[in-house]
């Protein structure tokens, strides 16, 4: 029987004995009885302190004194001291016992060793000034999470103390050996926080991932990616492309797709020349493909060929017909690596879907006034950003006389917006440029503003896809010394060379810089940035030392951007520059810091950038650095689009409007395509802020993040959509959110209401386009050419699946959803748009007086006789519209919950889909691939580019995706109308011709 102890004290006087029997005892049982006795004992502390301290003292009552102080020390709260008895306390400190003692102690010692380790690594210390015993407990800790199973456990714990060689371990032993791989990927990106670390976790996957049985290939190759290691990445292509099984090759597709989503042109160009051509001998030189020859006899002189010289070189004649088959594989990987496979695909399916309502343009168009150039800028924007990549130019071609009124920068605008239009017609950009492009010599014939916008509009087309066309923009630029010119030539050249590091772009660009031109110096700086993206250069420090140099405004904030740029994802590489940047007297090169923050930091949520960038926006005297530093948060943190709302939400009630747009903007970029429901209730106060430009901010933002969302899964959407019309058709409305609303309704439908604003790809790399573009685009408060760089972010949300031979065939999914969720909005009709203009009706006071009367007399004699109204309907249908206008509001009602009670019935829970279907982002969750279908995806992947498995190869196939715009939208103003017209899907030729034009005399 237990016997009850209500003290102590006994206990504790036997420490004091002189028998080392006794003392033992002591300690055992104060050990049993400290849970409950601990402030007792605390008294007694010092002596047994001293008895751990006792030499003389056997080595086992040594660790079991040094438990028991560490025990009270936990009690009291003192960790510090209670962890390094414990430690002292050996194997007696068992980690696999369940008590809060133990949790809390280990813990606190795997921060510990945790903090000392990665201390060690940012000094670069050999090895680190590490505790033997703490590291003891932590591998033991480790050891019991591996036995027990707890394999992500173990894991985390070793990645944050640094301890690769016990990941390995863990990762090896797991059941799911490809799962925990994955998860490890996910983990590294997310909460590792330094670059340099998150490379060695990769390269140990990579070794991980090669030493299995079967490799996940998909996976190797975006960690090579990320790691920069190109060589790597060609290896295992050109090992699947010799392969004899053709599911080999459809892998090696798959993989190159994968990478080239990514968009990062400088790597994929280095892996696409690492290939080895086929050992063969040569005979005469031929194209390769007979389609690709046709589809270019029409290209202007230096048209894009982006497959360059290694694939449109001599044909060979292989001797080995193993040989044969790699020579044809090459040729397709080489197409899909120079990114002209996507590019095409994305082509024809934009404008084969496209949807978008030129009724809107319409509207937008009637309601602005000539005389504001701004809003009728604005509308040529919204035009091209809602027509991005779809080649469907019918609003420009119907209105050519009202873009004519377009003078100055607002021609250079204009022309760009081709660009926006036509982007990814690499076959043909020069010829369709071709009436607008200087002519031989400085200058040539027509307006520069025309021609510098054309070669902009050359640099959007080709942007991060630049072979064919960067020589032509380089002799363009040294060729004029009109400013103007030279603007569009260097941001053409910037996009079109995007990233590729070219020393003699840089050249080029640099004399111009050179010359001290405003103009044409704020364009240099930028494209400095764009050719240089990521590479972290000594050029930065050149760029810096001129813009101390130069007096020009333009100039110093170019080059802000443009070093900005340079260090894009370098994270802590950057922040020397960073450092140098944000201290910096003048408050344009501070604000290139907060960019240079954001950038070298976008995406990773980084606590310490996010604590800079809050430091800033509510301490520096400058509201262009405030504002940029509240902006930049959305860049740090749209890899974790839920966090920003609540980031910024005291910052979006600022007394400052810079600040309350800064807030906005940020939520617009990391929330973007997401309709994030705490995203939308932010923003919806701004937009009815009382300062213009945060209303304009505000609309904008709010159509970034409404981007494909449907009225059906988000009422706000189509409220939204109705307060655009009504900011838009208010003639009191001011210039500024005027422009927001016009911009906005622009981004809403943009690319024919096909593509969203995505700044992770699926296998959550940044998009090094999509970021920069936005980045760039963010400039627009300046610049508002600039605008154009918003359709760099645009992604296709599309499924398109390809065979062997990167044909679309024709093949059916699912999706589980009520088609209503995801469809497109409804075209809007001219009932509805006159209806809101039309302004109230003046009613005198005698005929107000009248139909009150005569409304009394009908209800009396409803009272009296009330079978006499019911007989007829067209009666009471007759009243209904008498009723109407006095209270419009409940028969607006009463008729749409009557018309929709009707469909809601019959409409179904599903939809079958046709390869290539346009599927949303928040649809994706929803699809499913038929069991029994002949098409069978090699990656399961709900959208992107998905190469299919044909499980019946002997059938014959069904092709989608046939038509093409190359062939039909030849030269500017050529033949395409009729058809780019058709395609465009709103039923424009239905609508009566408008009258012929009159003048209004009052």
């Amino acid at each position: 029987m237990a016997t009850l102890v209500s003290s102590a004290g006994g206990l504790l006087a036997m420490l004091n004995e002189s028998r080392p029997e006794l003392k033992l005892y002591a300690l055992s049982n104060l050990n049993k009885l400290v849970d409950g006795f601990w402030p007792e004992i605390s008294t007694s502390v010092p002596i047994i302190e001293s008895l751990y301290e006792d030499e003389e003292f056997g080595q086992h009552q040594r660790q079991l004194a040094a438990l028991l102080v560490s025990k009270v020390f936990y009690y009291l709260g003192e960790l510090n001291d209670s962890l390094s008895y414990a430690l002292g306390a050996g194997s007696l400190f068992d980690v696999s016992e369940d008590s809060y003692y133990i949790h809390t102690l280990l813990s606190k010692a795997i921060d510990e060793y945790a903090s000392l380790k990665s201390k060690a690594a940012e000094s670069n210390a050999e090895a680190a000034n590490v505790d033997p015993r703490l590291e003891a407990i932590v591998e033991r800790m480790l050891n019991k999470c591996i036995l027990d199973g707890k394999y992500q456990q173990a894991m985390g714990i070793a990645i944050e103390c640094r301890r690769l060689d016990k990941l390995e371990e863990a990762i090896i032993k797991s059941d799911n050996v490809q799962g925990t791989l994955s998860y490890c990927i996910n983990v590294s990106h997310s909460y590792i926080n330094l670059r340099e670390y998150r490379r060695e976790v990769l390269r140990l996957l990579v070794r991980v991932y090669q030493n299995l049985p079967s490799p996940d290939y998909l996976s190797i190759c975006q960690c090579l990616m990320f790691l920069g290691e190109p060589e790597g990445v060609a290896t295992i292509l050109e090992k699947l492309l010799r392969s004899d099984n053709k599911e080999d090759a459809l892998l090696a597709f798959q993989i190159a797709f994968d990478l080239v989503e990514n968009e990062h042109q400088a790597f994929l160009l280095n892996v696409r020349n690492r290939l080895s051509a086929p050992k063969t001998h040569t005979s005469e030189p031929v194209q390769p493909e007979s389609t690709e020859a046709a589809q270019n006899e029409g290209s202007a002189p230096g048209d894009v060929q982006m497959t360059d010289g290694s694939s449109s070189t001599s044909v060979t004649v292989p001797e080995d017909p193993t040989e044969v088959m790699y020579s044809e594989r090459l040729t397709k990987i080489k197409g899909i690596l120079s990114g002209e496979t996507s590019i095409k695909l994305t082509l024809q399916f934009l404008y084969s879907h496209n949807k978008s309502d030129l009724l809107i343009l319409k509207t937008i168009k009637q309601s602005v006034e000539m005389r504001n150039s701004v809003c009728h800028s604005a509308t040529i924007y919204a035009n091209a950003i809602m027509h991005a990549g779809t080649t469907v130019d019918t609003f420009l071609r119907e209105n050519l006389d009202w873009l004519s009124r377009a003078t100055n920068w607002a021609k250079f605008s204009a022309t760009a917006g081709l660009g926006v239009i036509h982007r990814g017609h690499l076959q043909q950009g020069r010829s369709l440029m071709a009436p607008y492009l200087p002519q031989g010599g400085a200058g040539g014939g027509g307006s520069p503003y025309s021609e510098g916008g054309a070669l902009y509009a050359l640099g959007l087309i080709h942007a991060n896809h630049g072979e064919g066309i960067k020589q032509f923009l380089r002799d363009s630029l040294r060729s004029t010394n009109v400013e103007v010119i030279q603007h569009g030539a260097c941001l053409g050249l910037g996009l079109s060379a995007l990233g590729t590091a070219d020393e003699e772009i840089y050249d080029d660009i640099k004399s111009v810089l050179y010359t001290d031109s405003a103009v044409a110096g704020e364009a240099a700086g930028i494209s400095m940035g764009l050719l240089m993206v990521g590479t972290a250069s000594e050029k930065a420090n050149e760029m810096l030392t001129y813009a101390h140099e130069t007096s020009h405004e333009k100039i110093i904030r170019g080059l802000a951007l443009g070093i900005a740029l340079t260090v894009y994802g370098r994270e802590e590489e950057a922040d020397t520059l960073i450092e140098q940047m944000t201290r910096d007297q003048d408050p344009i090169l501070r604000y290139g810091g907060m960019y240079a923050l954001a950038l070298a930091y976008s995406g990773t949520a980084n606590n310490k950038a996010i604590r800079q960038l809050l430091h800033f926006a509510v301490s520096d005297v400058s509201d262009d650095v405030r504002r940029t530093a509240v902006l930049a948060l959305g860049f740090v943190l749209y890899s974790e689009p839920e966090q920003t709302p609540r980031i910024v939400s005291l910052l979006s009630e600022s007394y400052n409007p810079h600040v309350r747009y800064g807030a906005a903007l940020a939520v617009g970029i990391s929330c973007a395509g997401t309709g994030l429901s705490e995203a939308i209730s932010l923003l919806e106060p701004l937009t009815s802020d009382v300062v213009d430009f945060v209303r304009q901010g505000a609309l904008i933002a709010m159509a970034m993040v409404m981007v494909q969302i449907s009225e059906a899964s988000d009422s706000r959407v189509g409220a939204f959509r109705r307060q655009l019309e009504k900011i838009i058709l208010d003639k009191h409305e001011d210039t500024m959110s005027k422009m927001g609303a016009i911009l906005a309704s622009g981004i809403l439908d943009a690319g024919g209401r096909n593509v969203t604003i995505r700044l992770l790809s699926k296998t959550k790399h940044d998009k090094v386009t999509a970021v920069v573009g936005l980045a760039v685009f963010s400039q627009f408060w300046y610049w508002y050419p600039l605008i154009y760089f918003l359709s760099l972010a645009f992604s296709p949300t599309a499924f398109i699946g390809l065979n062997y031979d990167l044909k679309v065939p024709k093949f059916q999914f699912m999706s589980f959803a009520k088609p209503s969720l995801f469809e497109y909005p409804k075209p809007t009709t001219v009932a509805t748009t006159t209806s809101a203009v039309k302004l109230p009706t003046a009613v005198l006071s005698t005929s107000a007086k009248a139909t009150k009367a005569r409304a009394k007399k009908e209800a009396a004699d409803q009272k009296a006789n009330p079978e006499k109204t019911i007989p007829g309907e067209e009666s009471s249908s007759g009243k209904g519209k008498s009723y109407s206008e006095k209270d419009g509001d409940s028969m607006q009602v009463d008729g749409t919950t009557e018309k929709k009670s009707e469909p809601e019935r019959s409409e179904p829970a599903f939809e079958f889909l046709t390869n290539p279907a346009r599927v949303v982002p928040a649809q994706e969750e929803y699809i499913k691939f038929l069991e029994e279908s002949r098409y069978v995806p090699v990656k399961l992947e709900p959208s992107g580019f998905v190469l299919l498995r044909d499980q019946r190869p002997s059938e014959p196939e069904v092709l989608s995706l046939t038509d093409t715009p190359s062939s039909t939208a030849s030269a500017a103003g050529g033949p395409a109308t009729g058809q780019s017209g058709s395609a465009s899907a709103m039923a424009v030729d239905e609508e009566p011709q408008p009258p012929q034009p009159f003048e209004y005399t009052v």
